[in-house]
């Protein structure tokens, strides 16, 4: 099987959210940190299609899994 390399900016893309880096940059700060025992489908600022494709994305271990624990790591870190 082949998984696509995908990149945090394309996530975004794929979400319906900006995603030049200035946006991102700019979502990370503004959402993060999560809290250690949220997961991340489970954060209130998603759609629930955002909240259902991230959490099949990581549940499934798809094509998207990298990329959404990258996300993941970058909103449960602490600056």
């Amino acid at each position: 099987m082949e998984f696509s390399i995908h990149k945090l900016s394309n996530l975004f893309d794929q979400l319906g959210l900006q995603s030049d880096q200035i946006a991102i940059e700019s979502f990370i700060k503004t959402h993060s940190p999560l809290a250690a025992d949220m997961l991340l489908a489970d954060a209130p600022f998603w759609t629930s299609a955002q909240a259902s494709f991230l959490r099949d994305e990581i549940l499934n271990d798809a094509d998207w899994a990298e990329v959404v624990d990258q996300l993941n790591a970058s909103l449960h870190a602490k600056d």
